[in-house]
């Protein structure tokens, strides 16, 4: 049979097993290991299913993914969430939709601390989902701003999205969690924005009606409260930068630093800290696990040569830069759809990433892009997975409502893009001038 036939049939399938509620990385192992035997052998298949999951386990690069996703466990079992929320309520509080101000500022404090959205948009919603309801906000929005909160996770740094993109294109750790800082910060503007304007629109009265309005020295105590979250953040990011240490030790010595300050503290006891590993370890592992299947998929389609024919068709059309990053852009929208952030990038990226150079982009822009383009996936029916995430913070709010409440920071997020798009030196600045 035709190679090129086999690799459609196996994507379709795949997709297929996607749609029926199948995890993504069996689907993936699964028809990479069978496609692979059938144009190969069996024993080529074995070899290949056991060669690949090995060397993602042992990858030395990959281990950073479990020490910042240690950090960011120990970070909100240490009660980091709960301060940076505490602490932006008392700052946004008395606006009108503060709250939900409240926990976008809460989600973008989070994300310094947590690389994942899913992560940051459960820590941020058990804390906020209930305030915010107490006080009368519509569903719709209390939930879709903490899905869109999830976002920043991956954006500001440190990132876990950023790190998969790095060990795929081979760019520095360091100069893309700088260059996500930015654009995350700016995310979190329009999303605050957002917030406003529905806030008009639905004609929300103060959030916390009767409630002490803090003076500027209380609202600074408030935010001294939570200076050793940045304190970790800083010592992390700029130690990871400018070479101190690798990306698994600046990721190690986060999740070090959260230890001691929840021990300092006094919120880790022991059972937190085992139930905060714990949590870690299998998200770490579901992750990689995703990575691996990835690879096998990924050799899979390499035996059927569709890579390389998608190359050599783009280059026939000879679409100009632009058509290539907007036909990149319209295949991450539509995968999104379909496909979680992880795998869609696994998939994706290795087809694209050649072409997206040879039109002449900057790698590490373009994993700016990446990051907000499957950012968008994950809040987009019928897969987003953030909205699925809030869905179990709050069973009894139907998941079509989840869905409806994001659509106004998806409206941020394509702006967001298009800023991107129009401005790359919002990504590329800071680590130029970091650089010099």
């Amino acid at each position: 049979m035709d190679p090129i036939l086999v690799g459609i049939v196996g994507s379709v399938v795949m997709i297929a097993l996607f749609l029926m509620g199948m995890h993504v990385a069996f689907a993936m192992a699964l028809i990479g290991f069978l496609g692979f035997s059938f144009l190969s052998s069996f024993k080529s298949g074995i070899s290949l299913l056991c060669r690949d999951i090995f060397e993602q386990f042992a990858s030395y690069p990959l281990s950073a993914i479990p020490m910042f996703m240690l950090m960011g466990a120990y970070a909100y079992a240490a009660g980091m969430g709960e301060r940076l929320y505490e602490a932006s309520q008392v700052v946004f509080g008395r606006l009108k939709g503060g709250l939900a101000i409240a926990t976008v500022m809460g989600c973008a404090g989070f994300a310094a601390i947590c690389g994942s959205p899913t992560a940051t948009a459960a820590a941020m919603g058990r804390i906020s989902i209930p305030e915010m309801k107490k006080y009368g906000y519509p569903e719709a929005l209390a939930t879709g701003v903490v899905a869109a909160g999830g976002i920043l996770g991956p954006l500001i740094p440190p990132s876990t999205t950023l790190i998969v993109y790095g060990f795929l294109t081979e760019q520095s750790i360091g100069k893309l969690f700088i260059a996500g800082l930015v654009p995350g910060l700016i995310l979190a503007g329009l999303y605050a924005l957002s917030v406003v304007v529905l806030s008009k629109i639905l004609k929300l009265q103060e959030t916390a009606p009767g409630r002490v309005r803090y003076n500027f020295k209380q609202k600074f105590l408030a935010i001294l409260r939570c200076a050793d979250v940045l304190l970790l953040f800083l010592i992390v990011i700029l130690g990871l930068y400018f070479g101190f240490f690798t990306p698994t030790q600046a990721g190690g010595i986060g999740a070090a630093g959260a230890l001691a300050i929840g021990i300092f503290r006094g919120s880790i006891t022991r059972k937190a800290f085992i139930e905060a590993t714990k949590d870690a370890l299998m998200t770490s592992c579901m992750v990689l696990t995703i990575i691996a299947s990835a690879m096998v998929f990924g050799h899979f389609l390499a035996l059927t040569n569709i890579p390389g024919l998608l190359g050599t068709w783009v280059s026939r059309v000879d679409l100009p830069p632009l058509g290539v990053l907007l036909f990149t852009i319209v295949i991450f929208c539509i995968g999104g759809c379909f496909i979680d952030a992880l795998p869609l990038m696994m998939l994706v990226i290795p087809l694209f990433y050649p072409l997206i150079l040879k039109a002449g982009y900057d790698p590490i822009w373009f994993g700016i892009v990446v990051v907000v383009l499957v950012g968008i996936g994950v809040l987009t029916p019928p897969v987003g997975v953030n909205v699925y995430v809030v869905k179990g913070i709050a069973p009894e709010v139907p998941i079509q409502v989840i869905f409806k409440g994001t659509y106004p920071f998806l409206i941020a997020l394509f702006t967001m893009l298009f800023l991107l798009l129009l401005f790359p030196e919002l990504a590329t600045w800071l680590p130029s001038v970091l650089s010099i």
